[in-house]
């Protein structure tokens, strides 16, 4: 409410200013008709008006406006007519240009306002002492005035520069996070192209000692027939899924989302849910105590769920030897259902309170590899303290042949 209220401000400027003037209107008006000013009811009116209706345009045209009234007080120190309180408006006049941009239009407006302020004591003040005691009484006012404005002016400038800075590196946050996503589907491309890779390679293999054992042991040929049909029927899932996370990086610059050709003989299988094992030794063995248990019955999966399991361990588990702290457990839980996987990491170290600095991308890389399988990702700080890692990765899915 106060935000809208204050864009509404912002957006009606003249009327702002008007609001700002008017104590001199109130001021001014019953010195003038009241007969204590000397200064007829027209002369009043038009004074009134040369003075303050450029307010109005105060903050719109500045220099314009300060240029107006300071003619209008030439003129009304020309015809002699008293000084009222709507000269004051050479001031705001003066405030608002030393508050611009630009510093010699404000050091300029300073000099004028002095010299109106001598020749105003001069009109008005015969007497020595008096009129040297006005004028530095004029002059300390309106470089006060002017010194109040470049304050603002630098305190704007200032301000603005922040909030450019800060726009600047929002900017740069987001690309380095589209760079961070755009090289992690690289490496899950790479990781699921291998995947294919070692399932033709065992489908090949499979064929020949199909194609061998097809006269003299037709039941071993059948078993390599099924278990080609099963292996393909896979990698034409994970290809697919090479396929969408290639799409999805598209618009990633080249140098980012290009996977290099693997050499020759590196179509080696990706680590899964069998090497899980090794990896919690591999942690405990680096200082950290892990608990690893598994609930259910781990089913048959394809090669890339396997993958995406032991990433997800892999850099939970990481996050917690670089966050934890040095007292900091960790536990590692695998929940097996009828039609999906739960993964839960947690651990009691400061993950939670740790700084950030702003260049980690393993939780996007999560979300990213297990948005694949259509599943999803929740990680954050647990009520007692520490962080979890908790992913559900559907364990079902239709296969098109």
């Amino acid at each position: 409410m106060v935000g809208g209220a204050w864009d509404w401000v912002r957006r009606k400027r003249p009327l702002v200013d008007c609001f700002f003037a008017s104590p001199l209107l109130l001021m001014t008006v019953p010195g003038i008709y009241g007969g204590r000013g000397g200064i007829g009811p027209w002369e009043g009116a038009a004074l009134i008006a040369g003075l303050l209706g450029p307010m109005a345009l105060r903050r719109t045209l500045p220099r314009t406006t300060f240029a107006a009234v300071a003619l209008v007080s030439f003129v009304q120190w020309a015809a002699g007519l008293n000084v009222v309180p709507a000269n004051a408006a050479v001031l705001m006049g003066l405030y608002t240009v030393a508050a611009g941009p630009s510093f010699r239009w404000g050091l300029a407006a300073l000099a004028v306002t002095v010299v109106g302020a001598a020749m105003a004591a001069a009109r008005y003040i015969s007497d020595g002492d008096q009129f040297r005691y006005a004028f530095l009484m004029l002059a300390g006012m309106a470089l006060g005035v002017w010194l109040l404005g470049l304050h603002m002016r630098t305190r704007r400038q200032y301000l603005r520069s922040l909030e450019e800075r800060a726009e600047r590196l929002e900017r740069e946050r987001e690309t380095e996070v589209r760079i961070a996503m755009a090289a992690e589907r690289a490496r899950i491309a790479r990781e699921l192209h291998d995947v294919v890779a070692h399932n033709v390679s065992v489908i090949v293999v499979q064929a020949d000692g199909a194609w061998y054992a097809m006269e003299g042991d037709p039941a071993r040929a059948r078993r390599a027939l099924e278990a080609i049909s099963t292996t393909g029927r896979q990698a034409l899932t994970e290809m697919r899924r090479l396929l969408g996370v290639l799409r999805e990086g598209g618009e990633a610059e080249p140098s980012q989302a290009a996977a290099p050709e693997p050499p020759e003989g590196a179509y080696a299988p990706q680590p899964g849910v069998d090497q899980l094992g090794d990896l919690v030794e591999k942690v405990r063995a680096a200082g950290l105590p892990v608990e690893f248990d598994s609930e259910g019955t781990p089913p048959e999966m394809s090669q890339g769920r396997e993958l995406t399991v032991f990433r997800i361990v892999q850099e939970a588990l990481t996050n917690t030897l670089k966050h934890g702290g040095p007292h900091a457990t960790a536990r590692v839980r695998l929940r097996y259902g009828a039609d999906a996987l739960e993964i839960e990491v947690t651990d009691d170290g400061r993950g939670a309170a740790a700084a950030d600095d702003g260049r980690g991308h393993g939780l996007a890389g999560m979300r990213e590899r297990v948005a694949v399988y259509g599943g999803h990702v929740r990680a954050g700080p647990r009520p007692g303290g520490g962080f979890e890692v908790v992913a559900k990765i559907p364990l079902r899915e239709e296969v098109r042949t």
